[in-house]
Order: C-alpha cells, then structure tokens, then sequence
C-alpha cells in the first residue's frame, strides 16, 4: 500500500494511492484520523487499506503533493553512513550513527519547487532512503527493530555545504532545500531495506547509483541506536544517509542550479522528482 499527503483546492488531505487516481482517506476516515501520522498514530492502515478501490477521489494531476508527514514529530539524519561515501570524502568510518536534525519547513512534497538559495552556490545534492516510525518504542532491540517502521520513502537531502562547513544544521535547514515523497510504500512491501537500488539523477543524467546494502548501520540497528536515547514515536521521519556520488566530492564539483531537475529513484519505493528554483525576491 502506498500512502501519501496532498492538497487540492478543497484543502489539505491524505489518502491511497492506486493506478489510476488517489482515495481521500482524510474525506473518508477524517473524523477518526485527522491527517496521515495520525492514522499512524491510531494503527488505522488496516482500515484504509480495506476501503474499496472502484472509484477514486482524485486524478494525480489534480492533486498537489505534500512531503509524506507534513507535520512530522521529528526529522531525524543520519549522515556518512555509507562506505563508498565516507570514503570519497576521505573520512572514516563512524565508530556510531552521527545525527543531525531537519525542520518540516526545509522540506516540499514530489513535483514541488526546491529553492536554491541566494546565500550560496554550493547547493548539493544527496539521494537518500527515509523510513517512516509506525509504533512507538524506546530501547527496541535489532531484532524487534523492523515490526516499528511503517514504511519508507525517498527523500532528497539538500545541502548548503559551505553553510554546512561551519554549522550542519544551518547547512541542511534552508528553507524548501529538500523533499519528501511522493508516498510511504508501506513496510510489508519491503522485504528487507538494506538490499534496495538507490539511484539519483540529475538532468537526465544518473549521479548516484548503488545500494542501500552499503550502509555501515542499518534500518534496525539505527532503530535500537535511535531508541536508546528517545522515545521514537510514530510519524518520526528517519533519513539513512546518502551513497557515493554527491555533487561536492567531483572533480570540478557539480552543483544544483535553478533550471535544474532531481530525481531520487528507490527500487520498489518510488521516485522523487523536483525542480530547482532561484530563491525569489523577497
């Protein structure tokens, strides 16, 4: 099942994706659950998934997507957590997961404008997985890790990396400098997140190809790191870190421009897909 987030001129909503439209879960289960991370919250995706799929609501070209959890409890990234990365950037490999933290208003739904920031012109690009917290916990263990995820989604990390040279979460917290979706392919879909094809392309051109095999921590060991010092709660955005190939580790280093259009592609999850925009005048 794929869930995700969106607005139409009737408002903001939620619902299920099928061939050829969307269910407005929020027109259909909205007095129980209110928006996406509540269904979550409440264990409602047995009951969206069994309303029946004649008729949809809505075509995709009449909706606008929303990152998938617009009003996520936390954004949590993990950064250097893949071995060809770390290595083109010449670093060693973490000893633990290095955190960092993204604010929902740096983020903008599939097929969303991304700005590239006036106060910078080295605006990178980082294809990533996100998975998504389903069930509460604090001191999951690896093996119970997986029965929290609800789902996973691609996720395009955008990042001011000269910003980020003297302050990370300046670097990573631009406002619309990253993307969230398009949808939440629900964890039973996903055999096992660490053997995915993650690929990121720019232009048409691919930049990132690889696998999510390569994480040096995986989903559930970022799960029981994650948990030992928080109470992960359902709706909690999770990123895993980019693989080889960002714009800054190229000789000369290849940089986001407005005119320029990115897709993060995860096999049997989905593909995000945004254009760049220059910052408006304010």
């Amino acid at each position: 099942m794929r869930l995700l987030s969106f607005e139409t001129d009737a408002g903001t909503s939620y619902g299920r994706l099928e061939d050829h439209g969307v269910i407005d879960l929020g027109q259909r289960l909205g007095n129980k659950y209110p928006d996406l991370r509540t269904l979550l919250e409440e264990s409602g995706q047995a009951e969206a998934e069994a309303i029946a799929s004649v008729d949809v609501d809505y075509r995709l070209d009449e909706i606008s997507y929303q990152q998938v959890i617009p009003n996520a409890r936390r954004i949590i990234c993990i950064g250097l957590n893949y071995r060809e990365h770390a290595a083109e950037m010449g670093l060693k490999f973490p000893e633990h997961p290095s955190l960092f933290s993204k604010w929902p208003d740096a983020l903008v739904g599939h097929e969303n404008d991304i700005i590239c920031p006036k106060a910078s012109k080295n605006f990178d690009f980082e294809g990533e997985l996100a998975f998504i917290i389903g069930k509460p916990g604090r001191h999951i263990s690896v093996a119970d890790g997986m029965s929290h995820v609800a789902g996973y989604t691609p996720f395009l990390d955008g990042s001011v990396r000269d910003f980020q040279g003297h302050s990370v979460i300046a670097g990573k917290n631009f406002q619309h400098s990253g993307a969230c979706g398009p949808w939440l392919t629900t964890a039973d879909e996903i055999t096992n997140p660490n053997t995915l094809k993650i690929k990121t392309v720019l232009n048409g051109e691919t930049v990132q190809d690889w696998n999510t095999e390569d994480m040096i921590f995986d989903v559930p060991t970022l799960i029981e790191f994650l948990s030992g010092s928080t109470t992960l709660l359902p709706g909690t955005v999770i990123l895993t870190g980019t693989p080889h190939g960002v714009g800054m580790a190229r000789k000369p280093p290849i940089w986001l421009k407005a005119g320029h259009s990115v897709s993060i592609e995860i096999e049997k999850i989905g593909t995000l897909t945004n254009p760049i925009i220059d910052e408006p005048s304010a």
